[in-house]
């Protein structure tokens, strides 16, 4: 079999540098002034910058060198529209077209940092950002994680964890954290770690990336999501240098997961010395009241009144004697003085005796008494020989006199006396009163006097 001829294939190495040429020489990709928004940039001070220029349907990686950095008047941001002027150029060791930026002109926000900023706003006016933060607790013993499950995240949540404090329990609630879909599966996981309940603390977050990766937790649902959630939540979305709605309105934000793990639990070491110190400073201090007491005890042992508390009383016994001869001194006074009184009202009186005229209306008293009894006694037959008359007619005027002669006084059930054939009823009981007790009948024709 012949050999086969490669002599016409070129190396990957070769057709780079081909088209490397191609981009160089081209005049009209040697001075290129393009406009787009700046995506994927990170900081690095006194450092070339790298980061890229989109529009909707298009990215082209940059990089601007430091000497060309330096002479920017303003500070690039994530989103920001910007007007560069550079050359196009190819990146051999990745095969990659590239602009490298000469200088650097703003030109508004970009459509999604006007959006979060828009959210922003809206969310403020609403008063979500005022709200107060729940306390996270300090010895949790369960800690959902809401992440996705194949990223890095959870693997450092885990190992913080599991180093700082061993005993708290983490479920993961995985969750798509870039792309379309990812806000309404993290909102769906919020609400059923709050529907579950039994959970102290919860850990929404993932790496960093652009503000497109972020933008899920910039999305309004996952803000309101985390506002309802009655479990306290820490946030740690992206890097340091990056902050999402959720980290704002979150009760507490990390700068990374890790710091979130760290936020999250103590240190149980930290907290088993704590108690054992806690316990040493108990132990010292109840020893140290116990000594006061005991030192008060001596000091009160030692005090001369409680070793001759016949003390105490001694100067009471004495001031005692003394109120009780002035007391016995002021009796006798007013004795005295009450004797001398009581001799001069009895000599005033003894001086205008009444002897004579307490006789004289005596004796007045007296024939009084008498004449008053014998007009008593006279009274007393005239009314009663009227009150006999009185009776007596009475007497002959009395129904019971009546009924004596052979009469009856008839009356209904409802006691009411019956007079006339019209108050009587066929088949009505009638009760009859008679002079020694009462008959009941019943009325069986009525006949009228015509």
């Amino acid at each position: 079999m012949d050999q086969k001829d490669n002599s016409q294939y070129l190396t990957v190495t070769a057709l780079t540098q081909y088209l490397k040429r191609k981009f160089d020489v081209d005049p009209y990709l040697g001075h290129v002034y393009l406009m787009g928004e700046i995506s994927n940039f990170r900081p690095r001070p006194n450092s070339h910058q790298y980061f890229s220029l989109k529009d909707n349907k298009a990215k082209i990686s940059a990089i601007m060198f430091k000497s060309a950095f330096s002479k920017v008047k303003f500070v690039p941001e994530e989103g920001m529209k910007v007007l560069v002027r550079g050359r196009i150029s190819l990146y051999e060791p990745s095969g990659t077209y590239q602009i490298y930026v000469e200088s650097m002109e703003p030109d508004g926000l970009g459509a999604l940092y006007l959006a979060l900023e828009q959210l922003k706003k809206k969310l403020a006016q609403q008063g979500v950002f005022d709200l107060p933060k729940k306390e996270i607790p300090k010895f949790p013993k369960r800690i959902a994680v809401v992440t996705s499950q194949s990223g890095a995240v959870i693997h450092d949540i885990m190992t913080t964890v599991a180093r700082r404090y061993p005993i708290a329990q983490l479920v993961l609630f995985p969750a798509q954290v870039q792309g379309d879909e990812a806000a309404p599966t993290i909102v769906k996981q919020l609400k059923r770690i709050n529907e579950m309940g039994n959970f102290d603390t919860i850990i929404i977050g993932r790496g960093g990336g652009s503000i497109e990766d972020l933008w899920p937790f910039n999305e309004e649902i996952v803000a309101q999501a985390i506002v309802s959630s009655q479990i306290p939540i820490i946030s740690s979305v992206g890097h340091e240098t990056d902050t999402t709605i959720a980290d704002m309105v979150a009760d507490l934000r990390a700068a990374t997961p890790t710091a979130a793990a760290e936020l999250a639990t103590p240190v149980l070491r930290d907290v088993l010395l704590h108690l054992q110190d806690l316990n040493t400073r108990i132990y010292n201090a109840e020893n140290k009241i116990i000594q006061n007491y005991r030192d008060k005890v001596n000091n009160y042992s030692q005090n001369a009144m409680l070793q001759h508390p016949e003390r105490i009383y001694q100067v009471y016994m004495q001031n005692v004697d003394t109120l009780t001869s002035k007391l016995h001194q002021t009796l006798q006074n007013t004795i005295y003085n009450n004797k001398q009184l009581l001799y001069d009202q009895e000599n005033r009186l003894v001086r205008s005796s009444p002897r004579e005229k307490l006789h004289y209306y005596d004796t007045t008293v007296n024939n009084l008494t008498q004449e008053m009894l014998t007009s008593v006694r006279q009274i007393i037959n005239y009314k009663k020989n009227k009150f006999g008359s009185t009776v007596s007619a009475l007497d002959s005027l009395s129904p019971l006199k009546t009924l004596s002669r052979g009469y009856a006084i008839p009356t209904n059930e409802n006691h009411k006396i019956l007079k006339n054939t019209s108050d009587y009823k066929i088949n009505e009981e009638v009760s009859l009163k008679v002079i020694d007790g009462t008959v009941t009948l019943v009325t069986q024709d009525i006949s009228e006097d015509k």
